[in-house]
């Protein structure tokens, strides 16, 4: 479990300013499932999603997403792992393979957060922040997610990755804005899956 408590490039909770604001969220308080709760609902809410807002700059590590207020689903998951280590509550990186355009080709992975609870186990939660039709929430044990998988090539992927993919990082690294980024989103091939079927 140290893995999913530990600072790293992505999810530097060391940054005193993340340190800062996860202490401020936290609030004296000892109850996992209210800090808990509390860190999400801010990322969601207060973290504008950078393509709902076309907010610039592209951001990728949790302190670069909170000074600047923004984050596509990827960068806003790095903030919100970050946030619940400095709380001692181990967080992990989750994604999903969906369809851009919600009806097949092209598809994109999206990045959320699973947080381990001591009541729960691995429970996943979506930061991305909610509009209309995404309505996401913070309510174990039952999940809230953003999206749900609605067609045969796209996937809810199982693994619980301590650190963000390398493919996400890179493109968030190497593109200055936000709608390059939504121009290039990742993907990932799917197996067992054939076209032919």
């Amino acid at each position: 479990m140290h893995l999913y408590l530990a600072p790293s490039k992505y999810i530097d909770f060391d940054h005193p300013q993340v340190a800062e604001k996860a202490s401020t969220l936290a609030g004296g308080q000892a109850d996992e499932i209210a800090i808990a709760r509390r860190c999400f609902e801010f990322v969601r809410d207060e973290i504008k999603h950078s393509w709902d807002f076309k907010k610039n700059p592209v951001t990728c590590r949790a302190s670069e997403v909170l000074l600047h207020g923004t984050g596509y689903c990827y960068a806003k998951s790095h903030l919100l792992a970050a946030l619940l280590r400095a709380n001692r509550i181990p967080a992990g990186l989750c994604y999903q393979r969906l369809s851009v355009g919600d009806a097949g080709p092209p598809y994109c992975l999206h990045g959320l957060n699973a947080v381990f609870l001591a009541d729960y186990g691995w429970y996943r939660i979506d930061p991305r922040g909610n509009k209309e039709g995404i309505a996401a929430a913070f309510c174990p044990p039952r999940e809230a997610l953003a999206f749900t998988i609605r067609e045969k090539c796209e996937r809810d992927l199982p693994e619980i990755w301590a650190e963000p993919l390398p493919l996400v990082t890179s493109l968030l690294e190497r593109f200055g804005e936000v709608l390059l980024v939504a121009e290039n989103l990742p993907d990932i091939p799917i197996t067992g899956y054939s076209h032919n079927k």
